[in-house]
């Protein structure tokens, strides 16, 4: 068993004494908090603790982490508070506890809510000190070695959180040891049989490929020999995690990803990385394509590495990695280096980079999380972040620009500036015109076209894949949303009280107070945004705000006037899709709680029951400048022959229409009927498109639907 001893005298190697006597301290502080309590094995439970602080002595973190690692459960479990650590250990070390620990006084609606607000705080605390993460992952770590007491089904569940979570986060900070050990602990616990067949497979193929790698290893090093290069050359072992994902996702058998011998040679220098690389492609064939130099372009998460494939002896392909001393280490240790080499000037200057990005990284979940509405909304884009695949970019003045893999356009306007983002119209990639929504491959240029009238599309949600472009397209759009709430409710509002001979700017403002107080909003907006939401009844409100004028009449006029609709309303202003309106039509709107306004066809069968509900429905009119294209409906009934659906859609085009949807039903061998949905102008545009169908050649019929009940009835006794 570890003893605080046994840890003293590890630490005693980089720490002084004075500061190993403070860690002492804290050791004894938290094994007198945790007294009497006991780990499901029926350990003290202070061996929990220690042993997180062993973790994180292993990477040669300073005092403060490790006696943050020693105290990281007392507030959580125990009645001592921050302040009493803060007291005894200074307010730094409180911040680092209180940031690992777990929140327990908020009631939340599921475990995930309450997992995400965890993640959420622990967020907000890595960027007051970005040590809080690493206590965090040498506890979690910690949890992973000991899971076996655990029910099988919390198991799981800690198992699978950790592969979704802990392991990408050490893998993003460029902790690759951690990151290995959280895989292969967390596939065994999560897919207990799977990880046993294939280590078992693994053990197997393990004797026939030994000699082979030897082989190559030893072929290697004696080049490197004989060319005067001091280097490290190691045989790789692929992890068992690592076996089943390329299973999974590359579709491959355990036999053709075992075909695949790995090799790391480790150098003294950078210009000697290149010079060995030279020397491999000349020993070997290499493979065309797969070449990444990961030195020159670093990884987001600093890792840094030549990384090359060939064709060795017996066709055997054979990754290789390049890399200096300290690259190896902090690929293995990520940002804990930034504490193991900030000894010397030179060697802080070797692990800024890491700790910068590391930081980024960080302040841009604290970005994302002013802009998320919920802590899962959060936690979903933090998720998203983590994946490890990447691609680089140039932008048109030749910087490079990290994002990950999928990305598109939109992804890369957001990262080079928000506003960019927002007024994104279009893009060049490689200088030539392609859609927004085409994900990017390494090494493309790709600039941003920018217009004052661009804004956010709602659309952009199912193709950008970065947490950055995500929340501040979602943050756009709720803002927006608000806005356009809050002027479709004071159009609704002000379109009530001209019903009752009233407006807006007549009202005085005892009036609308007193509306205010009883209803329980603090100002006028949120009241309108309510109304424009559909939540409260635009009439109702405004004969609520004229019941206390005892001279008003609050009874409705005849001559109410109807609200006008321009096409430019924005999101809570819809065009119902079961009757398609369009300018030229007779509409009404229909009040939906939590949608805003619905605009239909006045024939619609839809609203018929509510049509005269002076709470759910509003008069309109389309404006004089009707802006924008609307989607309608026609049908054409033709004749089964060659070719016709080209005339057809040549017609459209010619009309200067699109065609956003069509399908096809056949009526007898001879007759087919199409409905097609088209964006239009109005109706006189509609019309000059179904004349020029109706000349086509085997076009029967052209008709729009009436979407009243006499059509009802037809449709249902087999006529168009």
């Amino acid at each position: 068993m570890q003893t605080i001893e046994s840890f003293a005298e590890s630490i005693g190697n980089y720490l002084p004494a004075g500061q190993i006597q403070l860690v002492r301290r804290a050791y004894f502080y938290a094994e007198q908090a945790h007294d009497g309590q006991l780990r499901r094995s029926g350990e003290p439970y202070v061996t929990h603790p220690l042993a997180v602080a062993y973790i994180l002595a292993e990477m040669r973190m300073d005092h403060q982490s490790l006696i943050a690692a020693l105290l990281h459960d007392v507030i959580e479990d125990t009645g001592i508070g921050k302040d009493a650590l803060a007291e005894q250990f200074t307010s730094t070390v409180a911040d680092l506890v209180d940031g690992v620990s777990k929140l327990t006084q908020i009631e939340f609606q599921s475990r995930a809510e309450a997992q995400a607000e965890n993640f959420q705080k622990m967020a907000l605390a890595m960027a007051r000190d970005i040590r809080v993460i690493l206590v965090k992952l040498a506890d979690r770590l910690h949890n992973m070695r000991t899971l076996g007491v655990l029910r099988p089904e919390k198991r799981r569940r800690i198992a699978r959180e950790t592969l979704d979570i802990y392991a990408p986060i050490a893998n993003r900070l460029g902790m690759n040891s951690v990151r290995l050990e959280f895989e292969e602990l967390g596939f065994a616990a999560l897919y207990p049989m799977r990880s046993r067949r294939i280590q078992a497979a693994v053990r197997s193929a393990r004797g026939n490929r030994k000699e082979l790698v030897d082989n190559i290893r030893d072929a290697i090093s004696e080049r490197l020999t004989n060319e005067g290069q001091q280097a490290r050359v190691i045989g790789r072992e692929k992890h068992l995690y690592g076996i089943y994902q390329k299973m999974r996702q590359k579709r491959k058998s355990f036999s053709e990803i075992m075909d695949v011998f790995a090799v790391r040679i480790i150098v003294d220098s950078v210009d000697s990385c290149y010079r060995v690389l030279g020397m491999i492609h000349g020993m070997y064939k290499p493979v065309s394509g797969q070449f990444k130099d990961y030195i020159a372009i670093p990884k987001s998460n600093g890792y840094q590495s030549l990384h090359t494939i060939v064709i060795g002896m017996h066709g055997a392909h054979i990754e290789v990695q390049i890399r200096t001393f300290e690259m190896e280490d902090m690929a293995n240790s990520g940002i804990a280096a930034h504490w193991l080499y900030k000894s010397t000037d030179e060697d802080a200057e070797q692990t800024q980079s890491s700790h910068l990005l590391a930081r980024q990284w960080v302040q841009g979940l604290l970005d994302m999380q002013e802009r998320t509405g919920s802590s899962l909304e959060f936690i979903e884009h933090v998720k998203v972040d983590l994946f490890p695949d990447e691609v680089y970019v140039f932008t048109p003045r030749g910087e490079i620009l990290t994002l990950q893999s999928g990305s598109t356009a939109v992804d890369f306007a957001y990262a080079v500036h928000t506003d960019l983002g927002h007024s994104c119209s279009a893009c060049r990639i490689n200088h030539n015109l392609e859609p927004l929504s085409k994900p990017l491959e390494s090494g493309q240029t790709v600039e941003v076209i920018t217009s004052p009238l661009a804004k956010p599309n709602p659309a952009w949600l199912n193709f950008a894949v970065t947490g950055k472009a995500r929340s501040h397209i979602r943050h756009f759009l709720k803002h927006q949303r608000k806005a356009e709430s809050v002027e479709l409710g004071r159009e609704l509002l002000d379109t009530a009280l001209l019903s009752l001979d009233s407006s807006l700017d007549r009202l005085k403002r005892r009036q609308v107070k007193g509306l205010l107080k009883q209803t329980g909003h603090k100002n006028l907006d949120r009241l309108l945004e309510e109304i424009g939401l559909g939540n409260r009844v635009a009439f109702l409100t405004a004969r609520s705000l004229l019941e206390s004028s005892v001279e008003k009449d609050v009874s409705p006029k005849s001559s109410q006037a109807p609200l006008l609709i321009a096409g430019t309303e924005g999101m809570l202003v819809n065009f119902a899709k079961c009757c398609h309106p369009i300018p030229g039509d007779h509409i009404i709107g229909h009040i939906r709680a939590g949608r805003g306004l619905a605009v239909h066809r006045n024939t619609c069968i839809d609203i018929e029951d509510v049509r005269e509900n002076q709470q759910k429905c509003i008069d309109l009119q389309w404006a004089d400048d009707v802006q924008g294209e609307f989607a309608v409906e026609i049908r054409v009934l033709m004749e089964n022959r060659r070719g016709i659906f080209a005339n057809i859609a040549n017609q459209i085009h010619a009309a200067e229409a699109n065609i956003e949807e069509i399908v096809t039903t056949e009526e007898d061998p001879s007759y087919g009927l199409v409905k097609l949905v088209l964006s239009v102008l109005n109706r006189v545009h509609l019309a000059r498109v179904m004349r020029r169908l109706r000349a086509i050649n085997g076009v029967n019929k052209v008709v729009r639907p009436r979407y009243d009940r006499g059509s009802v009835r037809e449709q249902k006794t087999g006529n168009t």
